[in-house]
């Protein structure tokens, strides 16, 4: 009864993050040793001063339909973190509060785009973004980089991509799945080029951005010419290690939250109660409490760049954000190895998980094909392991 599905749903991919993470699941079932590197989350749990406050909000009976857009307190604790941390002023008007920062994102997509508009995704972008833009009935154009300039697009390229028809650019910054951070000054030479189009809209996801080693990442929005036109986007997942807990957010011009809010009545109308009153709590809360995640993953990433330096074909770039590694590997196209030929990258992911029992995701995924990505948000004994399978697989 396929056929009777509508061309919304035919037309939209499966996650690969999601589809690599249970065929490693499905492995793990048969009874093989599989590590899996595929999917983005931290493997530590969420802070206890945090779980303390959704026990409170438990026995004070937050047990009630919640307001669309938020809690007011909440977004009252958002606009003092956007001040704090990214020297944006938002009002409560301007927050929605959503279901993780993945709805946050499609609402918005929702709300501004039309059939036949063209979002612009620097590439390599996260999963679901193009297909965010393909379920509005948009056309996603990407616009390449490569690992020799850091994974970062120039405005030179940006300029050759717009069209009459281009509508949004996304950025995401620290990136998934590269790990790339822009400073003020890449990002503002950018903003030079949008400038000139009035009617492009920028939604700049910085979900990462308390995860990253040293170099600080800059909201696209404090760029006073871009505020009006920029919508940022956040969450908890991340760096509260609270991916199921489901908050993400957005500050935007008010019409846009207003659209927004309009959007998630009919859809899933407000967020969990009880995550919500936790949230008060994180996003309250001083970066710092959560710095030992943040050394931890920096910990990992260096024993990880290390391991793989030592393997021919292996071409790495140091990230300063996120927890993912993402080498090109397109040294190996064109060999056969335990009698596999290898063709692109989703071949050669698909050999590490056969052959190495190594999860991770084709960088065909994400608009990039000469790369893999690969999570380090896992043990260091996992890590050391998962590359040790490795190189004995591809040496």
């Amino acid at each position: 009864m396929s056929e009777a599905l509508s061309n919304r749903i035919k037309s939209l991919p499966v996650s690969q993050t999601l589809a690599m993470a249970a065929k490693a699941r499905e492995l793990k079932n048969q009874g093989k040793d599989i590590i899996s590197l595929s999917l983005g989350e931290p493997d530590f749990n969420t802070p206890d001063f945090i779980k303390d406050s959704a026990v409170e909000a438990i026995n004070q009976n937050f047990n009630s339909y919640t307001p669309v857009d938020g809690y007011v307190e909440l977004k009252e604790a958002i606009c003092t973190k956007f001040k704090r941390d990214n020297n944006l002023t938002y009002t409560p008007s301007q927050i929605v509060v959503s279901t993780g920062a993945k709805q946050s994102i499609a609402n918005v997509a929702q709300v501004l785009l039309n059939p036949g508009d063209e979002v612009l995704l620097p590439a390599p972008y996260w999963v679901s973004y193009s297909a965010i833009a393909t379920l509005c009935e948009a056309k996603f154009v990407e616009i390449p980089s490569s690992i020799d300039n850091d994974f970062k697009i120039t405005p030179a390229q940006l300029e050759e991509s717009i069209t009459p028809k281009t509508k949004m650019i996304f950025f995401n910054s620290p990136n998934n799945p590269s790990g790339t951070i822009y400073t003020e000054e890449e990002y503002r030479a950018l903003a030079k080029v949008l400038e000139k189009y009035p009617d492009i809209y920028i939604l700049s996801d910085e979900i990462y951005e308390h995860i990253n080693y040293g170099a600080k990442p800059f909201s696209f929005a404090a760029i006073e010419s871009m505020f009006d036109r920029t919508i940022t986007v956040n969450g908890l997942a991340k760096a509260f290690a609270m991916t199921g807990w489901r908050i993400g957010f957005i500050g935007a011009p008010e019409w846009i939250a207003k659209a927004c809010t309009k959007m998630q009545g009919q859809i899933t109308s407000g967020t969990n109660c009880i995550a919500q009153r936790a949230a008060i709590t994180a996003v309250s809360a001083d970066p710092s409490k959560v710095q030992y995640m943040v050394d931890e993953f920096r910990s990992r990433r260096d024993i990880v760049l290390d391991l793989l330096g030592k393997i021919d074909g292996f071409k790495l770039n140091v990230p300063n954000g996120a927890f993912y590694i993402f080498p090109d590997i397109s040294a190996f196209f064109g060999k056969t190895i335990r009698n596999k030929e290898i063709k692109n990258a989703s071949d050669f992911s698909m050999l590490l998980l056969e052959e190495a029992n190594v999860a991770t995701v084709t960088g065909d995924a994400f608009g990039a094909p000469n790369c893999i990505r690969m999570s380090y948000a896992a043990s260091e004994l996992q890590l050391r392991e998962a590359v040790k399978r490795i190189k004995e697989v591809v040496s």
